[in-house]
């Protein structure tokens, strides 16, 4: 049996959503793992220590710029620490999945970009463009390009600072869906940071069969045409109904990293190279 434990930096601040349980039901597929804890981040200023060997950093709502003063002090000194960690020669690497909220904080972090507040809220299931460099990334193994995606998000992260990414050997792994007739710069939707450290702008987490159901629901379905439209809602559930799309992305993205993951971990455990 395995070892490997896991931590999930949970960033919704109480606010309910279908990320948690989505995570906690793809965690639970692999044996490899021997326990996941979970550290409220903004609510009670939790992080995890260097005890785990994997870590999945949550979405959650508002400004990836705005903090207490505190919890976010805290998530940025863990980020840095594990950066830290991975660059000591002789430690056993410790590895990061960042989701949405997540990654556009880890992106401050790093001064990978702009972080700006979206002209309108992107609400449903969009396309996914990988780069030259996403192609070949194993993050993206199996999957199409494009591909499709949930995307629910106010902020993104845009113009990147090239020549700093280049010195930091940061990578730009896909971009938003392609508007040729709209005169916006698109946003990053992943990045790899290392070889270890890896970050997605949308939610590969998120389940169709539990969307369908979770939208379908009267109450959600109308506050979702008072807030967004019509035309939203309708294109969401058409991609949801439809198996090719984001069902795909689902049973890849997030499975093939903890996959890959724990055979790379149990594999420098055992002193293999890989």
């Amino acid at each position: 049996m395995s070892d490997i434990k896991l931590a999930i930096l949970d960033l919704y601040d109480t606010t309910p959503n279908l990320g948690m349980n989505n995570i906690k039901e793809i965690i639970e597929q692999f044996d490899g793992i021997s326990s996941y804890d979970v550290f409220d981040v903004r609510a009670k200023a939790e992080v995890p220590s260097l005890e785990y060997d994997i870590f999945i950093s949550t979405g959650g709502p508002g400004s990836p710029l705005d903090g207490d003063g505190h919890w976010e002090v805290q998530y940025f000194d863990w980020i840095q620490s594990v950066w830290d960690w991975n660059k000591q020669e002789g430690n056993k690497r410790k590895y990061i999945f960042f989701i949405c909220h997540s990654f556009q904080m880890a992106c401050h972090h790093f001064k990978v970009g702009k972080i700006t507040k979206r002209k309108s809220p992107s609400f449903g299931i969009y396309p996914v463009h990988m780069t030259d460099l996403g192609t070949g990334d194993p993050l993206f193994e199996g999957l199409n390009n494009p591909f499709y995606a949930a995307d629910f998000r106010d902020w993104q992260v845009i113009k990147p600072n090239l020549d700093h990414l280049d010195r930091m050997g940061f990578e730009i792994l896909a971009l938003e869906k392609i508007r040729p007739h709209v005169n916006l710069e698109r946003a990053i939707m992943a990045m790899r940071f290392s070889e270890e450290i890896v970050g997605v702008q949308f939610h590969p987490e998120a389940d169709p069969e539990g969307m369908r159901t979770h939208f379908l629901d009267a109450d959600r379905r109308e506050l979702i045409l008072q807030t967004y439209s019509e035309r939203k809602y309708l294109n969401m559930m058409d991609h949801l109904f439809d198996s090719d799309n984001i069902e795909l992305t689902h049973s890849v993205v997030l499975p093939y990293f903890l996959y890959k993951t724990i055979n790379k971990i149990i594999s420098e455990n055992k002193g293999v190279t890989v």
